[in-house]
């Protein structure tokens, strides 16, 4: 994951990006303390994070960031990889990692990521991740087929973005137990874990698990 085709974009990225999900909102608003947003893009959930108390907004584009300073008004910002956090350990009192993971290539790496989230937070903190669905309507058909190849892991897309400039962005599309049992592998415990639909008409595009450090 190294961000170049998200600093192409972020631009042209941010003006469909205006509004935070509800779903983050609502798990925001329970939060106390200081957050941190893994992946936090054009700082559309810091907004609401910098209203319960410190936040801090972590992604590897530069330009993304430069998006978000537009929007919030005392967070603070860092250009970091989710791979190699740069904070101690036992820093933050809750997380979201929203629809960034699955821009990761690599299970390992992906893992990897979530147990550099797991080790930033206090011990018992929570986290909300989500990640765009494998079955989702507009590529179920795709994956079904891409079970026949063996070269690439099963979910991993390739998607253009088409406003603006031209980017291919990297997807790994979960099933809600692919998602489950990574954060497992990383170390959490599941609190609540389910799936919506925001685009799709028949089938969710969307995971989410709350987990407990």
């Amino acid at each position: 994951m190294n961000g170049n085709e998200w600093e192409k974009i972020a631009k042209s990225f941010d003006a469909t990006r205006q509004q935070a999900w509800k779903e983050c909102i609502e798990f925001i608003n329970s939060m106390h303390g200081t957050g941190i947003d893994i992946g936090c893009g054009n700082g559309r959930h810091l907004k609401e994070m910098e209203k319960r108390g410190d936040a801090i907004g972590v992604d590897i584009a530069f330009n993304m960031l430069l998006m978000a300073k537009k929007k919030v008004r005392k967070a603070t910002l860092i250009q970091a990889n989710a791979l190699r956090l740069p904070f101690h350990s036992s820093t933050f009192d809750y997380a979201i990692f929203i629809a960034a993971l699955h821009n990761i290539k690599g299970r390992k790496n992906r893992i990897k990521a979530l147990k550099e989230m797991k080790r930033v937070l206090k011990k018992g903190s929570l986290a909300m991740v989500s990640v765009w669905s494998k079955w989702q309507d507009r590529w179920r058909r795709r994956f079904m087929l891409q079970a026949l190849y063996k070269w690439r892991e099963l979910g991993d897309i390739y998607v253009p973005w088409k406003r603006g400039e031209h980017a291919m962005r990297f997807y790994h599309l979960y099933s809600m137990r692919e998602l489950k049992k990574d954060v497992k592998k990383a170390g959490f415990e599941i609190v609540k874990a389910w799936s919506v639909k925001k685009v799709s008409k028949k089938y969710p595009d969307n995971h989410f698990v709350i987990v407990r450090a």
